[in-house]
């Protein structure tokens, strides 16, 4: 079965930047659509980005204009590049893909504080 992994999360101060990446276990299994969502504590999940396998993207509002995320096809890989972070951008962030079913990764902290 197909894992997704994510890196890259941490402790950024505000305004400061990250570069967040997940990548499948298996290169030889793809997905329609791969992306990012995330976590607070005590909130519901809720979607940051998602990518197609053709390039379309959707942001939420919130990060709209701070975050990247883009997608290499040929690793089954995506990444999210936060910039201007924000305290209210801390929460534990999942790399989502769905293919047929979703499939999620076990999720990577991001801690924005000074």
């Amino acid at each position: 079965q197909v894992q997704l992994v994510e890196s890259g999360g941490g402790l950024v101060q505000p305004g400061g930047s990250l570069r967040l990446s997940c990548a499948a276990s298996s290169t030889s299994f793809s997905f329609a659509g791969m992306g990012w969502f995330r976590q607070a504590p005590g909130k519901q999940r809720e979607l940051v980005a998602t990518i197609t396998s053709t390039g379309t993207t959707n942001y939420a509002d919130s990060v709209n204009g701070r975050f990247t995320i883009s997608r290499d096809n040929a690793k089954i890989m995506i990444e999210l590049q936060m910039n201007s972070l924000k305290p209210e951008d801390t929460a534990v962030y999942y790399c989502w893909g769905f293919r047929g079913i979703n499939y999620w990764g076990k999720g990577t902290l991001v801690t924005v504080s000074a």
